[in-house]
This record gives structure tokens, sequence and C-alpha cells, in this order.
């Protein structure tokens, strides 16, 4: 079965946070790239942002994507939400809302990679970490990203999660996949 790897990040501009920042949405895309290049399957929220150009990154390289959206249904999905559907080969409608959808995206991942975010990001980070996840942090890509070290030493929890730090989205993917590949191996011997 093909490695699952979730992108998360921030979805939206926001009047008080502002603009999603540029370099973050080019680390994104080539997160998306070397996500297909490495024959992974790339999961996300199905909106816009930091979700949307891991999407298009990997669909410019032919690879395979399934969003996880908060809507109930495809027509929720366009009119209440606004959430795009062209980049994605898959969208499974929750109805569970943002915080609902984090859980089914988060879960259903091999390894997430964190890159800028807000609250929502957060929200999944701290599903990953709780989960005893592998978690990739994309390194001055800004926002929540940025504090992933304090909150893990403020949280001062073992939950046997794996977080990796790096600024080049090649080395993280490439990272990430030998995290996945060892524990693979090792369910499959227990």
């Amino acid at each position: 079965m093909k490695p699952k790897i979730g992108v998360m990040g921030s979805a939206v501009e926001s009047s008080t946070a502002g603009k999603i920042n540029s370099a973050a949405m080019k680390l994104a895309y080539e997160l998306g790239r070397e996500i297909a290049r490495h024959n992974c399957v790339l999961i996300n929220g199905a909106c816009h942002g930091i979700p949307y150009e891991a999407s298009k990154g990997a669909k410019e390289n032919d690879g395979f994507v399934i969003g996880i959206s908060p809507a109930k249904n495809l027509e929720e999905h366009i009119k209440k939400y606004r959430f795009p559907t062209e980049n994605y080969d898959v969208i499974i409608f929750t109805g569970f809302g943002f915080k609902g959808r984090n859980v089914v995206n988060v879960t259903n991942c091999d390894a997430v990679i964190i890159v800028a975010g807000r609250i929502g990001t957060l929200n999944e980070f701290t599903i990953a970490y709780d989960e005893g996840q592998i978690i990739g942090v994309m390194e001055g890509s800004g926002g929540i990203s940025d504090y992933i070290k304090r909150i893990i030493k403020i949280a001062d929890k073992k939950t046997g999660a794996k977080v990796l730090y790096d600024k080049n989205p090649h080395t993280l993917v490439k990272r990430l996949l030998v995290e996945v590949s060892k524990r693979m191996r090792t369910k499959n011997i227990e």
C-alpha cells in the first residue's frame, strides 16, 4: 500500500493574521511535488491555501490526492465552504465541520507535515502528536510551525510521536518516509 502523507497548513487569509506567506505557499507546492515523486498519496483538508498548493504540486506530477472535507456533501463543500474540487482525485465528505474533519484528516495519514498555519493547523498538529504519529515541520514557513518545539516542551507529554524538522521540502519528505518505513516494518513484525 502507498504511504499517505498529509500536508496541514493555513487555508485562508485572515483579517488579523494577514496573507499566507508566499514562501510557505511555494514550500507547500514543492511538498506536493515531492510526495508525488515518491509515489505517495497526498491527504489534506480539501481547502484553499497551503493544502491546495500541495494538491497542485502533487497533481502536476501525476500524484494521487485525497481531500477530507468538513462538508456533508459536494453542494455544501462548494456553496457553504467555497472549497475547491479541482486537483483532487477523491473528496471524502465528513459532515463533521472543521474540528471533526481534522481528526479524520490526520488519523488517515501515515505522516503529516505542518506548514505555517494558525489555530486549525495547531489542532491538526495536536491530534497527530497525541496519536503518536510521524510529524514533519517545515521550518521557517511561519505561523504555528515556528512554535512547535515550544508547544511540545510546554505540553511535557510523551506520546510516541516522532517530530522531524527541516527547511527543505525534498529532504523532509525523504526523512519522513524513512520513519514511515520503520514503523510499517515494526507493525508487520508484531
